[in-house]
């Protein structure tokens, strides 16, 4: 009897190391740093055991909206959440810009600018100010899809977001996702939970690219330049200074440096000026940025400017970028800002 028990046992213990072994196998396979598998082998009721090591430098997914590594693998598993975020005086200052993916900055009436901040590799506690819709944004996301939050707006701008391919959430759906902050005046005080935003779900998970990046050692091609001015009207003018340090561009408005409330700059890896009509006249309400189609872009990336087009044959699609020997123009793996610049605006470097 005592024979056929330490048999049993013997078994027993060589079918729990074969399951460890398959679970520290399997966690190599999807993502482990480095991972210790143990092989066991059984002889006439003696066991002796080898380990070996096995090692997954590449854990993790491409964030699609910043080309960058994401070890956590979050951004395979989320949509995009693009928040309607206010850029007036009042609104700052403002929260969680800095773990945006990519922010377009557009104009919309009085020639004031206002933005929509992408969010997908990256969840903030809190985004805002959030404010109001406008025509210009369905052509934004309509190629990534996901959710839009927003405030509210006109009803010609209500009609036009619901033509795009985004889970909606306003102030009146949105429930615990966002709150007033009674510190701050109205309309300025309204915020975002990305976490809970989120939960409304959209499609597709994850989203496709919007922009091409570059591999760690490909060179740029371009002028070398430490200044950039992007002269929108209305006082809303915005400078970038290459920060030879953080390898990014720090970003001022309003003749201030632009920092969000946890006091960190805006500094984006790329700034993207695209040159486009406003149907209707930049800065007349009701005027939207025309998106499809191509025109004049200039890239800033890596210290550099590269002048180009930026084309799009349709809605369904992001801008593509082209340099000016109709190569793919590639940017720098990080957050951009994107300008939507009314045909005409100066944007110089030095």
């Amino acid at each position: 009897m005592s024979r056929l028990l330490r048999s049993r046992r013997t078994l027993i213990a060589g079918a729990v190391v074969v399951v460890v072994v398959g679970v520290a196998a399997g966690f190599a396979l999807f993502g482990g740093d480095s991972t210790t598998a143990a092989t066991t082998t059984t002889t006439r009721g003696s066991t002796s055991t080898s380990t070996t090591s096995t090692t997954n430098p590449l854990r993790g997914v491409i964030a699609p909206l910043t080309g960058v590594r994401d070890v956590t693998s979050g951004a395979a598993r989320r949509p995009a959440l693009t928040i309607k975020v206010e850029n007036t005086p009042m609104a700052r200052p403002q929260i969680g810009l800095d773990q945006a993916d990519v922010v377009y900055e557009e104009v919309v009436e009085s020639n004031i600018t206002r933005l929509l901040a992408i969010f997908q590799s990256h969840v903030p506690g809190v985004v805002g100010p959030v404010r109001s819709v406008r025509r210009t944004d369905q052509g934004v996301v309509t190629p990534i899809g996901g959710i839009f939050a927003y405030s509210g707006g006109a009803q010609y701008a209500i009609a036009s977001i619901r033509t795009a391919p985004v889970t909606l959430v306003d102030e009146t759906r949105a429930g615990d996702a966002m709150f007033r902050d009674h510190s701050r005046e109205k309309p300025h005080n309204l915020f975002a939970k990305p976490a809970a935003l989120f939960a409304f779900g959209g499609t597709p998970v994850p989203p496709p690219p919007i922009f091409a990046y570059r591999g760690s050692h490909a060179g740029v091609r371009g002028t070398s330049v430490r200044h950039v001015d992007v002269g929108f009207g209305n006082g809303y003018a915005v400078s970038y200074d290459w920060n030879t340090e953080r390898q990014s561009w720090d970003r001022s408005i309003f003749g201030h440096t632009d920092l969000v409330a946890s006091g960190v700059q805006e500094s984006p890896r790329n700034v993207v000026a695209l040159f486009v009509n406003y149907s209707g006249g930049a800065g007349v309400i009701g005027a939207e940025a025309e998106l499809v189609g191509e025109g004049h872009a200039v890239v800033f990336t890596a210290g550099h400017r590269i002048d180009g087009r930026w084309v799009r044959p349709d809605r369904s699609r992001p801008i593509g970028l082209r340099d000016a020997s109709g190569a793919v123009l590639r940017l720098t793996p990080g957050q951009t800002w994107v300008e939507l610049a009314p045909i005409g605006t100066p944007v110089t470097a030095r």
